[in-house]
């Protein structure tokens, strides 16, 4: 996830994904609840943490119904919320289209840089949980931990994972992300 400037502590205006797909200046944007935030471009360490991701993903994805995605890709949650997640896994091709997905994918990856705010992780935590995201991962680069979010009845059952921890992947069955190789990348 990069880092996000509110574009309407200007303009106070709520936007719709009619008017995002209107905006055609070069920046990458996602609006929540109406909501504009232009997004900065990630740092080294993201992207490396993203691709080092996306190739294990995709790896166990081979020849499987199920695809990963990497950011960015427009994903619409609702006709005023449209996110690009760092990482996404689809299983139901039906939501996938030539603009990318609509509704809630079953797994969002978000890799946190040292300027996201508590602020935005507590907006779209709650959107993904709303929309009804199976899985939901915070990466923490700085502090090398991942929170797993699990919807299980309407809510996110949470467990954080850090040290040499091998983190399952739920609605993956039989895949795991082992942390001592993905931190490895940074070093």
């Amino acid at each position: 996830m990069s880092d996000a400037l509110c574009i309407d502590e200007i303009e106070e205006d709520i936007y719709t994904y009619a008017d995002y797909l209107e905006w055609n200046d070069g920046k990458r944007y996602e609006l929540i609840d109406g909501r504009a935030y232009m997004l900065a471009a990630p740092s080294t360490d993201h992207q490396s943490i993203s691709g080092e991701l996306f190739r294990q993903f995709s790896n166990f994805l081979l020849g499987k119904s199920c695809r990963v995605f990497a950011a960015p890709l427009d994903v619409r949650l609702f006709d005023k919320t449209v996110v690009q997640p760092d990482l996404l896994v689809v299983c139901d091709k039906t939501k996938l289209d030539k603009r990318g997905c609509n509704g809630a994918p079953d797994m969002v990856i978000e890799i946190v840089s040292p300027s996201n705010g508590a602020e935005e992780m507590l907006r779209k935590f709650q959107k993904y949980l709303q929309a009804g995201v199976r899985e939901y991962w915070v990466v923490d680069l700085d502090d090398r931990v991942i929170q797993v979010h699990i919807l299980d009845k309407g809510r996110y059952i949470s467990s954080v994972y850090d040290g040499d921890a091998v983190v399952p992947v739920s609605i993956l069955p039989g895949f795991s992300v082992e942390l001592n190789a993905l931190w490895s990348v940074l070093e």
